[in-house]
C-alpha cells in the first residue's frame, strides 16, 4: 500500500482526507494530543482495519472523535448532566467521556463493552475533516500496538508507512500525551486515564469530587501495563541514582534529564527536558523517538516531580519502562 502524505494546510488535502474516510480507508490525523489512526465510526469493517494496521487486540476499546458537542447524543445514551457540563467546559479539547453506548454503536469500536469513549478534538485540521461530512471517527493513537504514540507525521510514517492509506500532516501535537478519560457510568465520577485535564479542573466545573484511583478495573484505551514504549529499553531513575550511574562513565546511552548532570563522555547523548509539566508532556514521546533513532543501547530518564500536574507523565513513563515479570 502507498501511504499518501497530505498537507493539513491545503484545503484540497483536507477534503481528500475526508473523502478517504468516507470510502472506508484509514487516515492518520493530527489531534491536539497525539496523532490518531482514524476510520469512519459508522463503518465497522473500516474500524476493524485499525486493529489490523496497529496489531492491536480486538477487545481493546477505541475512542470516537465527534464533529460537534451536539453529536454526543448520537453515540451515547442515558447521558448524565455532568457529561454535558464537561463537554460544554472542555470541548473541543483533550477530555474523553466514558458513557453508556448508543444501541447502534458497533461492538468493534467498544471492544464488546456497553460503554463508549467520546471526545471532540481541538486540532483545527481534524475538525475541518470531521465537519465537512459531519463524520465521527474511531481513532486510537497512530502507532503499532504498545509502541510510542506519534506526535508528528514523521513518527506516524516510521511505524505505519505502507499499512495505512494516508497521513494528514498537521505539524507537531500541542499536548503530546493522550486525552484524560473520565468515567461517568458509575455512582462516582472518576478519572481512569490521566491526561492534560486534571481532577481539580473537572471538580471546578462539576462542584463535586472527582476520584483518581491509582488502580481500577475499567477497560479503557491505553490501560495495559506495557504501553507507549520506545524500541530502546527505558530506565527511569531519581536524580541521585542517575548522577551515580553517570559517574561510572557509561557509553552509548541517551539521557533525558531535568537537572544539571556531571560531565559525561561523548557517547552519552543528553537532552534537557522542560521543567513544567505541560512542556515536559509535549516533548516526552518526541524525545524518546529521537533517542531511539540514535542507536543507543539504553535510554535513562530522570524522574520528574510528583504532583497532580505530573500524573499523566508518570503514568506514561511507568508503562514505557514496564518489564514483564516471569
Amino acid at each position: 500500500m502507498n501511504t499518501l502524505r497530505l498537507n493539513a494546510q491545503q484545503g484540497q488535502d483536507i477534503a481528500t482526507a475526508a473523502d478517504l474516510l468516507q470510502q472506508g480507508k484509514l487516515v492518520a490525523v493530527p489531534t491536539e494530543t497525539v496523532y490518531g489512526l482514524a476510520a469512519d465510526a459508522s463503518n465497522p469493517s473500516a474500524v476493524a482495519g485499525i486493529f489490523t494496521a496497529k496489531g492491536r487486540p480486538a477487545n481493546h476499546p477505541l475512542i470516537v472523535h465527534l464533529h460537534a458537542k451536539t453529536a454526543l447524543g448520537e453515540w451515547a445514551k442515558d447521558i448524565p448532566a455532568a457529561a454535558w457540563q464537561l463537554a460544554e467546559a472542555f470541548w473541543p479539547g483533550p477530555l474523553t467521556l466514558l458513557l453508556p453506548k448508543a444501541d447502534h454503536a458497533s461492538p468493534v469500536i467498544t471492544g464488546g463493552l456497553n460503554s463508549i469513549g467520546l471526545r471532540m478534538p481541538a486540532h483545527p485540521a481534524l475538525l475541518q475533516v470531521l465537519q465537512l461530512n459531519q463524520l465521527a471517527v474511531a481513532a486510537p493513537s497512530a502507532n503499532r500496538y504498545k509502541k510510542l504514540s506519534p506526535t508528528s507525521a514523521e513518527q506516524v510514517l516510521a511505524g505505519l508507512n505502507g499499512r495505512i492509506d494516508a497521513v494528514l500532516d498537521g505539524g507537531e501535537c500541542e499536548h503530546g500525551v493522550e486525552s484524560t478519560i473520565v468515567h461517568l457510568t458509575g455512582e462516582q465520577i472518576r478519572i481512569v486515564r490521566a491526561g492534560p485535564i486534571t481532577a481539580s479542573q473537572l471538580q471546578a466545573v462539576l462542584k463535586t469530587t472527582v476520584l483518581q484511583p491509582q488502580q481500577h478495573q475499567v477497560q479503557v484505551p491505553g490501560n495495559v501495563d506495557a504501553h507507549y514504549q520506545p524500541n530502546t529499553p527505558l530506565r527511569c531513575l531519581d536524580s541521585a541514582q542517575l548522577h551515580a550511574l553517570l559517574l561510572e562513565q557509561p557509553s552509548n546511552i541517551a539521557v533525558l534529564h531535568l537537572n544539571a548532570l556531571p560531565t559525561a563522555q561523548a557517547s552519552v547523548f543528553t537532552t534537557q527536558m522542560p521543567t513544567d509539566a505541560a512542556g515536559y508532556a509535549s516533548q516526552l514521546y518526541r524525545q524518546l523517538y529521537q533517542a531511539d533513532k540514535l542507536g543507543v543501547t539504553a535510554i535513562w530518564c530522570e524522574l520528574p516531580p510528583q504532583g497532580e500536574a505530573w500524573l499523566a507523565v508518570h503514568d506514561r513513563l511507568r508503562r514505557a519502562q514496564f518489564i514483564e515479570r516471569t
